[in-house]
């Protein structure tokens, strides 16, 4: 049995991938950050000519890139806001490890500089620190009597512990041996840990023999000698960035770690090209079992919460039908006994009428069961109010002696009535809390197998539209527009051809729309759709607006020299002359799967979807955020499992959507009629 621990990393293993994250992330500009569980916060990053970056970092355990993406919370928690709010737009300055310590800092600098701690010793911290070292704010308060781990304190390093083997000193490696302890404890405790601990000694007995457990007084030179040469040699493939990033196993363990250890000879090796993908591989599929763990736990707390209902509700259901089966027997037994509960009923006010107590009446009758009066063999007992309990035939009975037999009887069946009347609403419950159980557990399977096998983010090599928003009419002409300034200007110096159109929605804050007509003629339906592509892809989404004026003209008309003494910025234009108008156009896209040179998202006008594709969500501005919906939308046009939410997300216009119910709705209907 394969038995998965959550390893911390190690001095070691930190100090090798501070050194490949400061190669890797130095000048790189800082993105989003997340915090997908309690201890892990994820910051993505833009490194210029690779792309997006994200860095995962786990209190007291990890830190890694890593191309698995984690599912964050729809609002995020307050701290990965903070680091949007202070660091968001920061370069980073550089990435080192303090003091070998388990301990890494990042510095970025924006208006100023800041610094990010992660501490991975213990249960952990990840702390945001200012230009002058004081707390903006951890992610976990702590306090001890040395350290304050709290807003606006100074930080503070842990003491410094342990040696550094890369830059050690023999002189300085030999002082760690005059504490009272042995070889291989005295060795994990600075700073090498276990592992390292028994690899330097192994490597040694090569040279000289040395027991592990030897007491440190007493090595000898010979042996202090060959300890320092081995962890020198093993610590210099590091210093000379030699390392061969690995994960091991065996048939009872698994490992990484970036240099060859004779102690895993006999292990089966994977390599990789750096130790930030060993460590991905590594842990980003454990680190779901545990988070797959918690969100089960949750879900569980879901589908529990209706089973409950559901079991109540059917257990309410078997109570009204055993009142019905009861309360109408009962009615029965009345009637077909009627002489017999008559007469006794003549006992009771009979014996009323002559003052007897209720107390006296109940002893007669009890006395007068013993003596074998028949008339008394069905009495029971009797209240103080006078209500008498009797037994036929192991039926029991309450009978009123003030009402008439009819009325008793009458008594039971309208409780049955009762009942009956609720068994109806109940069913209704139980087929509602069953469909509300289905769904709940539905979505917890998918969420399920969403979290069990996480999926490695690979980066897609795109067409050189998809860089661009794009779609292609239902008349197969391509349009393409801008995603940003940049984008813009693109759309009209390299994409804007002499016999294209341009198109802008008449607002400010709209994409460079360009319609690639090569040789087509163009119509009215090519217009109609590329209006409502340059009307949605402007501020005209986020503004929450139903339809937008757009402007076409001939590409001799766009010019980017602008008038005497004016400006003008990036991605904006001139247009001079006439401009051809689309009134109102429809401010609403649909998203699909499209064969376009191969299969491929598009979001474009619902007419263009239509022609292209069959399964397709239409969107219209709403109050939901891009993640949110992507989920959803991924759920329904996901065949093949070709995309990803960022795919979907990188596709929608900038501001909050909502799925268009009732487009589909009116869809679904006509689909039914037609067949």
């Amino acid at each position: 049995l394969k038995v998965f621990i959550m390893k911390s990393m190690s001095n070691v293993d930190i100090y090798t991938i501070s050194d490949e994250l400061n190669n890797l992330l130095s000048g790189a500009r800082v993105d989003k950050s997340f915090q997908p569980t309690n201890d892990i916060v994820v910051i993505r990053f833009h490194v210029a000519g690779t792309g997006r970056v994200d860095l995962v970092m786990q209190c007291g355990s990890r830190i890694h890139t890593s191309q698995y993406p984690l599912e964050n919370p729809t609002n995020p928690p307050t701290f990965p806001m903070l680091l949007r709010k202070k660091i968001k737009g920061a370069h980073v300055e550089s990435v080192k490890q303090h003091n070998f310590d388990r301990v890494v800092e990042i510095k970025v600098k924006k208006d100023k500089y800041y610094t990010l701690i992660v501490e991975l010793f213990d249960k952990g911290n990840i702390i945001l620190l200012d230009d002058e070292n004081n707390i903006v704010l951890p992610l976990k308060r702590k306090h001890w009597s040395d350290r304050d781990i709290s807003s606006k304190k100074e930080y503070i390093f842990p003491e410094e512990r342990g040696i550094n083997p890369i830059s050690v000193s023999e002189d300085e490696f030999k002082t760690i041996f005059e504490e009272d302890s042995d070889v291989v404890r005295t060795l994990a405790r600075n700073g090498l840990g276990s592992l390292y601990a028994e690899e330097i000694i192994k490597r040694a007995n090569e040279i000289t023999e040395i027991d592990k457990n030897t007491p440190n007084g007493e090595l000898t030179d010979a042996q202090q000698n060959a300890l320092y040469e081995s962890l020198k040699k093993l610590f210099d493939n590091l210093k000379n960035e030699s390392a061969k990033p690995q994960i091991v196993k065996n048939e009872s363990k698994e490992d990484v770690v970036p240099l060859d250890l004779i102690k895993y000879d006999d292990f089966e090796k994977t390599y990789y090209s750096n130790f930030n993908e060993a460590c991905d591989e590594f842990y980003s599929k454990k680190i779901n079992t545990g988070i797959k763990d918690i969100k089960e736990a949750a879900w569980n707390k879901k589908v529990n919460k209706f089973e409950k209902r559901l079991r109540l509700q059917e257990e309410t259901l078997d109570n009204f039908n055993t009142t019905i089966e009861e309360c109408q027997h009962k009615g029965e037994v009345i009637y077909s006994n009627y002489p017999t509960i008559e007469n006794i009923i003549n006992v009771v006010n009979s014996a009323r009428s002559k003052d007897y107590s209720f107390k006296e009446i109940g002893k007669i009758l009890k006395n007068a069961k013993k003596d074998g009066m028949a008339e008394a063999q069905i009495f029971d007992s009797i209240d103080k109010l006078g209500v008498l309990t009797l037994d036929i035939d192991d039926t029991k009975l309450i009978i009123d002696p003030k009402l008439p037999i009819p009325e008793n009887a009458e008594v039971y069946y309208e409780k049955a009535k009762k009942a009956k009347r609720k068994t109806k609403g109940a069913l209704i419950a139980i087929e509602n809390t069953k469909k509300q159980l289905e769904e709940i557990k539905a979505k917890k399977d998918i969420a399920m197998e969403n979290i069990s096998t996480p999926k490695k983010r690979v980066k897609k090599n795109l067409k050189w539209y998809e860089k661009l928003r794009w779609f292609v009419s239902s008349d197969n002409i391509l349009v393409v527009g801008g995603r940003d300034a940049n984008t813009n200007e693109s759309i009209v110096k390299k994409y804007l051809d002499p016999k294209d159109i341009y198109l802008h929605a008449d607002i400010h804050g709209a994409s460079s729309t360009a319609v690639k007509l090569n040789g087509h003629e163009l119509n009215d339906n090519i217009l109609k759709e590329s209006g409502e592509f340059a009307a949605s892809f402007s501020s005209a989404w986020s503004l929450g607006f139903t339809s937008q004026d757009v402007y076409w003209v001939n590409p001799e008309q766009v010019s980017k020299t602008p008038e005497s003494g004016e400006f003008l910025a990036k991605g904006s234009f001139v247009i001079r002359g006439h401009r051809n108008y689309i009134r109102g156009a429809r401010v609403k896209i649909a998203v699909g799967i499209v064969d376009y040179e191969g299969k491929r998202i598009m979001a474009g006008p619902i007419d263009a979807l239509e022609a292209h594709c069959e399964n397709y969500v239409v969107l219209k501005p709403g109050f939901t955020k891009k993640e949110a919906i992507a989920k959803k939308i991924i759920h329904k046009i996901n065949e093949d499992d070709l995309l990803s939410i960022d795919d979907i997300i990188r596709v929608l216009p900038s501001g909050k959507c909502d799925i268009d119910e009732e487009y589909h709705q009116r869809k679904k209907y006509e689909k039914k009629y037609e067949s």
